[in-house]
Order: C-alpha cells, then structure tokens, then sequence
C-alpha cells in the first residue's frame, strides 16, 4: 500500500503550458504517471505532451475522472488555481509554486476545512510513491519502493536522506514534501497519521527544520499516538536567533522556541532518534526495523 497516491491516481496539472508545468509533465509522464489533462484558462483543446488541455479544473475532472490536481502557477494567481481544485471533485492537490502570498494561503486554509480534499504544500517537492507515481519535481531515480514512509519540509534534505535510504537497501512507500512556508495544507501530524494507518510502512523518517513548533507537536503526536517507529532528523543547528534560513517558515524567534535543540529534545523525549546526518538517519532506520 501506500499513502495519498498511487498507480490508479489520475492527474490534472494546473499551469500545463508554463515552461515549469510543461517540462515537469513530461517528466511525471516518463516515470509512469497517470497524467490525463492539463489545465489553463483560454487554452482549451490544445494538447501538451500528449495530454489534452482543458479550461477549467472541473472540467477537466469530469472528463477525464481526474482525482488529483498539480499547481505549478505562477504565484499571484496559484491562490486562485488552489481555490478551483478545492471546488473541483479531486481527492488531492499538490501545489508546487513557490512564493505565494501568505494571505492568500490563509484564505486556502480556512477553505481546507471545509473540504474533505488533502493539500500537500504549497512551496514543495510533491509526493511520490515509488514505481507507481510522482506528483511533482522529486527525482524519481533516486527513490525505491519498501517500507519506509518519509515526510519531510525540505526538499532537498529529502533527496538526501532518500538517497542514503535507497543506498541501504531501504525502499519507501510514499514520500511527501509538505513544504517550508509558514502556511501549508499537511503539516507533519497529518502525513504521520497516514503512515501510522497504512499497514505497508513499517517505519517513517521526520526530516524538520529551525522554525515554529510544528516538530514540537508532532514529536508529542508520536509519543502520543504512533506505534510505527519514526526516525528523525533537524536542519539549522548552526543558524543565528531571528535570522530566516530559506524556508519562509525557517526563523527562530528570540524566545529559543523553534531551535533546532528544541526540537531535538523533543523528539528524543518522544522515543524518536535523531541523526546528526541523512546517513546517520539511515543507521536509525536500519536498528527501528
């Protein structure tokens, strides 16, 4: 099994013709995912790597049976294209954009609540089970199908720890980005939920950074909750008090909540180990199972 997709997953990619959701398309097509339609407002009835190009999401959905979308929209309007997958009957949406406004995000998140749709991101790498589908920008080569769920903010740091994963022999379920910016449609404690329900992911990697309490939380979810075992690992042990580091929502505040030691503890009091590496992650991984 595995968690938000897999190789039945038939998906719309909002933005098909942009230079980014053009190539990114492709890029999904070849490793074998089910992309049925392409989304852009006055472009109806153009084809784009094969895909049929639709002017609405809902159309979009209703003629191909469509259940999840991908916004790779440029920021002033990816609020908007999050708004139309929310109204459309799709079961996931992914949103690739980086730099959308923070008020428009609020407004997506009241909107979440009252929808039975997952949002992975915005800001994010996307989802990916291996061998069945990707949803987004992750480098397919790198992953391999097994056990090991991962969620993780940092795009890059999942690549990282993914590719000592593989090296080891240790295949993933589904890896989700869930993305750096301060507002985000799945947080940690809804990908762990997923993975803790699903009977194929026999352990998950927490890859979190400096930065609000989000790791905080969801280290007492673990200890609280969780029987699958977790390994974690925290980026930003170096970076100064009030400084952000990348991520939008990678800034400490001078109150010494949010650092990197924080979180630490925190997982560590939960059970969790931490590694100081993505290979030292792998170590863990290997002694949970």
């Amino acid at each position: 099994m595995s968690v938000l997709v897999d190789s039945d997953t038939r998906v719309v990619v909002q933005g098909v013709t942009g230079g980014e959701g053009k190539f990114h398309t492709e890029q999904m097509l070849e490793y074998g995912t089910n992309v049925v339609a392409g989304v852009v407002p006055g472009r109806g009835g153009q084809t784009v790597a094969g895909v049929p190009v639709y002017d609405t999401v809902h159309a979009a959905a209703r003629e191909e049976d469509a259940d999840a979308a991908v916004v790779f929209v440029p920021p002033a309007f990816a609020g908007d294209a999050c708004f139309e997958a929310l109204a459309a009957p799709v079961d996931l949406v992914v949103t690739i954009t980086e730099g959308v406004p923070t008020q428009d995000m609020s407004r997506v998140y009241r909107k979440l609540r009252e929808v039975d749709t997952h949002m992975v991101g915005p800001n994010c790498p996307g989802v990916i089970t291996p061998g069945e589908s990707k949803l987004g920008i992750l480098p397919g080569n790198i992953f391999s199908a097994g056990n090991v769920g991962l969620v993780s903010r940092s795009g890059t740091l999942t690549y990282q720890v993914v590719d000592n994963l593989t090296d080891r022999g240790l295949g993933q379920s589904t890896a989700v980005g869930i993305g750096g910016d301060p507002i985000i449609g799945t947080d940690f404690i809804d990908a762990l939920e997923l993975f803790e329900a699903d009977p194929d992911t026999h352990a998950v990697v927490m890859c979190g950074e400096i930065g609000g309490e989000d790791e905080e939380e969801a280290a007492r979810f673990i200890g609280e909750h969780m029987d699958t075992p977790v390994a974690g690992f925290i980026a930003g042990r170096t970076a100064p008090p009030g400084k952000r580091m990348g991520h939008a929502g990678a800034i400490v505040s001078g109150s010494g909540t949010g650092t990197a030691e924080s979180k630490i503890t925190a997982l560590e009091d939960n059970g969790v180990p931490v590694g100081d590496t993505p290979e030292e992650v792998a170590d863990h991984v290997e002694d949970l199972l």
